[in-house]
C-alpha cells in the first residue's frame, strides 16, 4: 500500500426515516466513525423495553453521510479504494456517480473508485441502510444485542495504492516442515521478484528470519518460504507470533509492501479431542454476541478487545464462539496476541434449504455461502481463527449442509468447521465434513449438558439430580450399550416444534437415528444459562445509547410488592447459588473424557432475549462480586481437580469415600506431584494426607487416589471443608460438606402439630397455644413448587414458549433467602442462601404465595421469585394469630425424614417452637390467613 488517508471525522449527515432520498446540503453533521444512536441522532424512542435494552435513539432506515475530500496529486499512477470497516448495507456515490452498493454485516466494504477520482476536490455520499438486510442477520444486527444500529464504525479511509500491488496474500502453516506457504495475486503486472522476510514478536524469544527472493511469471503467486528449525510455534500457551513482510519487486524497484502477522500453527481434530501443534487441548469456551452497552456496536481498536479478551482469560476461557456474528478484525489481532482460539459464525438463525423446498430462497442462502467466503478471506491468516459455523440451531437440508462445508474446506483448510451450533436439536446428525460437533444431545436422554429448558425437557442433572460430584457425560456421548430411546418430540408427520429466537416454529426431522456415536469431538453447546437476581445499582452503568429500562420496570415491579428493600439480597443470593450451580457444570465437563469442551452462556450477562442475567460479569464485563477469578479458575483452568463422591450430606462418623482426579491441559510435564488434602471447619483440622504420584505418564486425565475417613464424631451439626491442592502448583479446589449428629431425636409430643389451618388450629390458637402447620403438599396446588436449582435463562421468555408448545412451564424461582440468624436455626446452621443442605428439604416443598401480606411481614425462608411474578414466597414463616403463635412450614418431612439434613432440620424447627424464642413479631389476623392458605389451593 502506497498509503492511507483518513475520513473520519466530521461527515455531513441526515436521516431519511420514509427512504424517500435527500435534498442538499444536508441538515446536520457527524462525528464519524460511528452511530446514529451514539451521537444521538433522530427522535428520541419513548418506548420501555422489556426484554432487551432500549436504545435511545433508535432509527431504521437510510442515513446519508458526506464529506468533500482533496486529492493533491496526479492520480494517473495510483489506485484508490475506499475502505469502510464495519457497517450495514452501503451505496457509494463520488461527485454524484453512483460506484456500487455493498452489504455484508461481517466484513468491511471496499470499494474501487480509482475511475471517480482525480486530483482537486471531490464530494463521497455514502447511504447507510439498516433495513432489508439479505438476511436477518443473527446477533450481528439484533436488539438483543449490540442493536440493529445505523453507522459506520472502525476504518474509514482511502487506501492508495501503485498501479501494481499485491492483493488477497493467504499465508498457510506446515509445523512438520516448519514452514509457511504464501498464496496471493499481482495487480498490474505477470513477473517480477517477491522477497519475504519474517520477525517473531509476543514470545520470551526472538526470531529472525532471513529475507529470501522468489521470481513470479504470473499473477498468482505460491511460494513457499521457511522459517527454519528454530521457528516458534502459536498456541493458548505460548502466542508467538511473526511478523511476515511480502516485498513486491518490479525492475529492481519495490512497489508494494505486505506486512502480514501470523502464528505458526496446526489447530486439529483427532479422534474425540482436539489439538494445537499435535498436543491435546479442552476448550473452555465463552459465547459472544457482541454485547457493548456503552457504545452499542462491537470496538475495532486492539486495545479495547485486549482488555476484553483478558477479562475472559483471567476466569480461564481459552476460547471464543461467536453466536451468529463474526467480530471485527481487531477482535483477532487481540486474540492472537493472547493465544485465544475464535470461532466465528455465519450471521444465520433459521432453515438452509434446497432447490426442492417450496421456501427456498437461493438469493439469501447465496449471501450466507459468500458472507462465509469473505470471512475467510478478510481474517483467514490470524492464527486464532481456527474454527467455523454455519449458524446457530439450524435445519433444513443436510445435504445442502454439506456441500457448504465442503466448498470452505477445499477453499481454506486452515480452520476447522461445523454445521452449525445445535443444528437439528432433540434429532442431531453428524454430517460428512464436520470437523467436530456442537450440540447439547443426542437423543432424547442422551444429554451432555447439565441445564435445559421446561420446554426441551429432560432437565439435566444440576436441575433434577440429588447433589453430588458423581456425573460425567462419557456413557451419554460414547454409549457402552445402545439402546432405542422413544423421541417424544417427533410429531408422527416428521415434525418437530422447536425454540427459535424467542418464539417457536415446526421444522422437519428426518434421517435421525436414536444410536448415533459421534466420530469427531464434541463440544457441549451454550452450557450453563444460571440466572441471577437483577442488580439495580447497575442501571446508572447504562450511561450509553442502550438504556436499561428494562431493569428500572423490574425494579418498579418489585416495588409495587413491596419488596424493593431485598433487591441487594435476592441479587447476592440467587448469584450464590447459580455459581454453585456453575461449579458442578463445568465439573461435570472436566469429567468427561469423552468431551472435548464447552462454550458457555455465557461468562457475562446476556442483556436481551427476555433479559438473561446468567454471566458472573454483567453486560460490561464487570465482575458482579459473586466470585473471584481465582475461585472461578479452580473449576474452569486448564488443570481443574476434582473429587468424586456421592453425597453431600454426612451423619457423625460415617463413612467418607471421594476418588481423586486431575484434568490437566498444561503445557508444563506433570513427571511427579504431591498431592495435599484436608477436611477441617474454621478451627480444626479433623483429619489430613498427602499422596505423591511419581513417574506419571503423559496423560490429560490422572487418576490420583482414593481417599477413604471417617466423618468427626460430633454432637452438633458442622459444616466442613474438604480442601485439595497440588503442592508447589496453583492447582488446588474446596468443597462443603455438612455433618450431623448421630443422636438426634424428633420429639413431637406436646406439640401442637397440625396439617391444615382446622377449626381445632384456630381453637388452639385462641387459647393462646403454639401451633405448627405443616400442610399436606397435595393441598397446595396454587403454590409455587419446590425446585432447588436457579432459574434457566429467564422466566419470560421460556414461559411463553413453553405455553406456545403446550409443555409444562418452568418453576421460574431462583433461590433461598434465608434469615440464617433467626432463632429457628440454632440447630441448623445455615448461610443466607441455598447450599446443599436443603436441597431435599427444597426439592419436597411448596412455597406459599404471601403477596397480600404486609409490607413489614417476611417469611423466614422465602422461595426467591423471578423479576416477572416477584411473589413473596414462602417456605417457612411465622405471625402472631389471635392470642397464639404459628409457624407454618411447607416441607413434606414424611418424604425426607430418613435423610440427616431433613431430620436435623425438623428438629431445630420444633427445639424453636418449643423454646422462650419463639416470638412471631407481625400479627395476621384469622380471615386473612384463612385466605392466604384458601387460596394456595385453588
Amino acid at each position: 500500500m502506497y498509503k492511507t488517508i483518513d475520513l473520519s471525522g466530521i461527515w455531513n449527515f441526515q436521516l431519511d426515516k420514509e427512504k424517500q432520498g435527500i435534498n442538499k446540503p444536508f441538515n446536520d453533521t457527524i462525528n464519524l466513525p460511528g452511530t446514529t444512536a451514539y451521537f444521538k441522532k433522530g427522535e428520541k424512542n419513548e418506548n420501555v423495553e422489556i426484554g432487551f435494552l432500549t436504545e435511545e435513539y433508535k432509527f431504521e432506515g437510510h442515513a446519508w453521510f458526506s464529506k468533500t475530500i482533496e486529492i493533491l496529486e496526479d492520480n494517473n499512477a495510483k489506485n484508490y479504494f475506499l475502505y469502510l470497516e464495519r457497517t450495514r448495507v452501503t451505496t457509494v456515490w463520488i461527485d454524484g456517480n453512483k460506484v456500487g452498493t455493498q452489504n455484508s454485516l461481517s466484513t468491511p466494504h471496499i470499494y474501487d473508485v480509482t475511475n471517480y477520482l482525480s486530483s482537486g476536490k471531490h464530494e463521497i455520499t455514502i447511504l447507510v441502510d439498516n433495513t432489508d438486510y439479505p438476511t436477518r442477520g443473527g446477533h450481528l444486527t439484533s436488539p438483543d444485542t449490540q442493536s440493529n444500529w445505523n453507522g459506520i464504525t472502525g476504518k474509514i479511509e482511502l487506501q492508495v495504492f501503485d498501479k501494481t500491488y499485491l492483493t488477497d496474500v493467504q499465508v498457510y502453516s506446515n509445523i512438520k516442515d516448519k514452514t509457511v506457504e504464501i498464496k496471493g495475486k499481482v495487480a498490474g503486472a505477470d513477473n517480477g521478484t517477491i522477497s519475504v522476510s519474517a520477525v517473531s514478536f509476543n514470545s520470551e524469544k526472538e526470531h529472525k528470519v532471513g529475507e529470501k527472493e522468489f521470481k513470479f511469471t504470473s499473477k498468482e503467486i505460491d511460494i513457499t518460504y521457511s522459517l527454519g528449525e528454530e521457528a516458534l510455534l502459536w498456541s493458548e500457551h505460548e502466542p508467538s507470533l511473526y511478523k511476515l513482510k511480502v516485498n513486491l519487486i518490479i525492475d529492481d524497484c519495490i512497489v508494494d509492501t505486505n506486512e502480514i502477522t501470523f502464528g505458526l500453527r496446526e489447530f486439529k481434530s483427532e479422534g474425540d479431542k482436539f489439538t494445537i501443534n499435535g498436543d491435546k487441548t479442552f476448550l473452555r469456551g465463552k459465547h459472544d454476541g457482541l454485547i457493548f452497552p456503552l457504545t452499542g456496536f462491537a470496538p475495532t481498536t486492539v486495545e479495547e478487545w485486549l482488555e476484553v479478551l483478558n477479562i475472559s482469560k483471567s476466569y480461564g476461557i481459552n476460547h471464543y464462539r461467536f453466536h451468529t456474528c463474526c467480530p471485527p478484525e481487531a477482535a483477532f489481532v487481540a486474540a492472537d496476541i493472547l493465544g485465544i482460539y475464535m470461532q466465528p459464525e455465519l450471521p444465520f438463525w433459521g432453515t438452509i434449504t434446497d432447490e426442492k423446498d417450496e421456501n427456498h430462497n437461493q438469493a439469501e442462502q447465496d449471501y450466507l455461502v459468500s458472507e462465509g467466503f469473505s470471512m475467510l478471506k478478510t481474517f483467514g491468516n490470524h492464527p486464532s481463527f481456527v474454527m467455523m459455523s454455519l449458524g446457530n440451531e439450524l435445519w433444513g437440508s443436510k445435504e445442502r449442509l454439506d456441500v457448504i462445508l465442503k466448498d470452505y474446506k477445499e477453499l481454506d483448510n486452515r480452520h476447522l468447521y461445523t454445521q452449525g451450533s445445535n443444528n437439528f436439536q432433540f434429532c442431531p446428525v453428524i454430517l460428512e465434513n464436520d470437523d467436530f460437533f456442537s450440540g447439547v444431545r443426542f437423543s432424547r436422554d442422551r444429554l451432555f449438558r447439565g441445564s435445559y429448558a421446561m420446554c426441551d425437557a429432560p432437565l439435566g442433572h444440576v436441575q433434577t439430580d440429588i447433589p453430588s460430584t458423581m456425573k460425567d457425560y462419557d456413557e451419554n456421548i460414547f454409549p457402552t450399550a445402545l439402546k432405542d430411546i422413544e423421541n417424544s418430540k417427533v410429531n408422527a408427520d416428521g415434525t418437530i416444534e422447536i425454540q427459535f429466537g424467542t418464539g417457536t416454529k415446526k421444522v422437519k426431522a428426518t434421517d435421525f437415528s436414536e444410536d448415533m456415536v459421534p466420530n469427531v469431538p464434541v463440544v457441549s453447546h451454550e452450557i450453563g444459562q444460571y440466572a441471577t437476581f437483577p442488580n439495580f445499582d447497575e442501571i446508572k452503568k447504562y450511561t450509553g445509547p442502550l438504556k436499561a429500562r428494562n431493569f428500572e420496570t423490574f425494579k418498579q415491579r418489585l416495588e409495587e410488592k413491596g419488596l424493593e428493600d431485598l433487591a441487594e439480597k435476592y441479587f447476592k443470593a440467587s448469584g450464590t447459588l447459580a455459581m454453585a450451580c456453575y461449579k458442578e457444570e463445568l465439573e461435570a465437563a472436566f469429567r468427561s473424557k469423552k468431551l472435548a469442551g464447552f462454550q458457555l452462556l455465557d461468562l457475562q450477562d446476556f442483556s436481551g432475549q427476555g433479559t438473561a442475567l446468567v454471566g458472573v460479569l454483567d453486560a460490561f464485563m464487570d465482575s458482579k462480586g459473586l466470585i473471584s477469578p481465582e475461585e472461578w479458575r479452580s473449576f474452569c483452568s486448564d488443570a481443574v481437580l476434582m473429587a468424586r463422591f456421592d453425597k453431600y450430606n454426612y451423619l457423625a462418623e460415617e463413612n467418607f469415600k471421594a476418588h481423586i482426579e486431575l484434568c490437566y491441559y498444561k503445557n508444563i510435564p506433570l513427571k511427579n506431584l504431591k498431592l495435599l488434602w484436608e477436611l477441617k471447619n474454621n478451627n480444626t483440622i479433623y483429619e489430613k494426607g498427602e499422596v505423591e504420584l511419581s513417574n506419571i505418564e503423559a496423560a490429560n486425565y490422572i487418576d490420583i487416589a482414593d481417599i477413604s475417613l471417617k466423618m468427626p464424631k460430633i454432637d452438633l451439626m458442622e459444616k466442613l471443608t474438604l480442601s485439595l491442592k497440588v503442592d508447589g502448583m496453583d492447582i488446588e479446589k474446596t468443597y462443603d460438606l455438612w455433618v450431623y449428629p448421630n443422636e438426634v431425636t424428633i420429639e413431637k409430643e406436646g406439640l401442637n402439630i397440625v396439617h391444615s389451618l382446622s377449626k381445632e388450629a384456630i381453637s388452639l390458637l385462641e387459647k393462646g397455644e403454639r401451633v405448627v402447620l405443616f400442610p399436606k403438599l397435595e393441598t397446595l396446588k396454587n403454590s409455587i413448587e419446590g425446585f432447588y436449582c436457579t432459574d434457566f435463562w429467564c422466566y419470560p421468555m421460556f414461559r411463553s414458549i413453553s405455553e406456545s408448545v403446550k409443555r409444562e412451564v418452568p418453576v421460574g424461582t431462583m433461590g433461598l433467602l434465608i434469615q440464617n440468624n433467626h432463632p429457628i436455626f440454632k440447630d441448623f446452621p445455615c448461610e443466607e442462601y441455598s447450599t446443599y443442605q436443603w436441597w431435599n428439604i427444597v426439592s419436597n416443598s411448596r412455597s406459599i404465595i404471601l403477596d397480600n401480606t404486609s409490607k413489614d411481614f417476611r417469611p423466614i425462608v422465602q422461595t426467591i421469585d423471578n423479576f416477572e411474578r416477584n411473589h413473596k414466597l414462602g417456605l417457612i414463616f411465622e405471625c402472631k394469630v389471635l392470642s397464639g403463635k404459628l409457624l407454618v412450614c411447607t416441607c413434606d418431612f414424611e418424604k425426607v425424614i430418613d435423610m440427616p439434613e431433613a431430620k436435623q432440620f425438623l428438629f431445630s424447627v420444633l427445639n424453636y417452637v418449643r423454646s422462650n424464642e419463639f416470638n412471631p413479631k407481625v400479627e395476621i389476623g384469622v380471615s386473612e390467613l384463612e385466605g392466604i392458605l384458601l387460596a394456595s389451593q385453588k
